[in-house]
């Protein structure tokens, strides 16, 4: 990744104020980008949003994606160069719960943000961050391709899914001839310092060993690609800047760990354990939920090829790393620093 290139460019990011948008502003203000978030008001309480201050370093800008007049309205103004859109409803049990709220964030979300790019000759690349639930889970041993079938079972996956064919439509349909890039990116289970959301694994761990509480695992033998959340905020950005200069790079890219990293949620709670200590423990607490995949893995060959791109930092890091940060923040130490320092870390290595 070429640093220099971030230094006052124009970049609009959708969803700044949840945890990965809100890592990612933070490492685009870090190299100099002007950054401009549109988002809703932070989704949990405390947020890392509110933690490092992010409203006082960017242009934050509080909305919601459904609302197209103010989200073409903070577009336009800000004429950005670059746009990645997070925004999202990204909580598989909270799409069992409300699936129509899931489906017009996560699918005309995305429709309205292309249709700002689409009516703005300003933007030269642009990134739509999905997951990798989009596939059609046949559970099986082996990582899911990009051109694997794209049909996510629960409410929230199949949103993804339909952000994804929403994405290649217009892309065809609109872009063709544009001097425009668009892509998509398909990210793994990412884990990290300021995540607070609940169903979530390792928040809920550090929820516990805040509390000095046993750990409860509600599905420990699902498999899933974790990977600390540096590792693919890099590479979206890694995408964004190749194919700003060259529109062939314009295309959708699994980005997750090497395959000796996805592993079960019951063996992430081990390391998770052994690495903080103070004989923090955990227990299976199997429930009667909605269901979920249990087998899922991506296989990355193709970010790897094209890019020369690949993790830097296995799970055990990752999570030692996220235990970082959580200390820190247990201490009420400089969590801005601490991340600063994370980023220069990764980066060097």
């Amino acid at each position: 990744m070429n640093k220099d290139f971030w230094n006052g460019k124009q970049v609009f990011i959708t969803g700044h104020t949840g945890f990965k948008g809100a890592w990612l502003s933070f490492v685009l203000n870090y190299f100099g980008a002007k950054v401009t978030g549109y988002s809703l008001k932070p989704p949990t309480t405390p947020s890392l949003f509110s933690l490092i201050n992010l409203e006082k370093n960017i242009h934050s800008v509080i909305g919601d994606i459904r609302d197209f007049e103010k989200l073409k309205k903070v577009f336009d103004e800000c004429q950005p160069e670059v746009v990645f859109h997070l925004a999202a409803q990204p909580i598989v049990l909270e799409g069992y719960k409300n699936p129509a709220e899931t489906y017009e964030t996560n699918v005309m979300g995305t429709v309205n943000i292309l249709e700002c790019v689409r009516k703005n000759s300003c933007v030269k690349s642009f990134l739509n961050v999905t997951t990798d639930k989009v596939y059609h889970n046949n559970e099986w041993a082996w990582g899911y391709r990009e051109n694997d079938k794209l049909d996510g079972v629960d409410p929230y996956s199949n949103s993804k899914s339909c952000s994804e064919l929403v994405t290649q439509t217009y892309r065809r349909s609109f872009f063709q001839n544009e001097q425009i890039a668009i892509s998509t990116a398909r990210a793994g289970n990412v884990i990290g310092g300021g995540d607070f959301a609940d169903f979530r694994i390792i928040p809920d761990c550090i929820r516990a060993a805040l509390e000095n509480k046993i750990i409860e695992v509600r599905n420990p033998n699902s498999i899933r690609p974790y990977q600390h959340v540096l590792e693919p905020l890099i590479a979206y950005m890694i995408i964004a800047e190749k194919q700003y200069s060259d529109k062939k790079f314009a295309d959708c890219y699994n980005v997750g760990p090497n395959e000796n990293d996805c592993i079960t949620t019951g063996e992430l709670v081990k390391i998770f354990c052994d690495s903080w200590g103070e004989n923090l423990k955990w227990e299976s607490k199997l429930k009667n939920l909605p269901h979920e995949a249990n087998f899922l893995k991506l296989d990355c060959s193709k970010i790897k090829a094209v890019f020369n791109w690949s993790p830097r930092w296995n799970i055990k890091m990752a999570i030692e790393k996220t235990i970082e940060w959580a200390k820190i923040y247990r201490q009420k130490g400089n969590i801005s620093e601490c991340m600063e320092k994370q980023i220069k870390t990764f980066l060097e290595e």
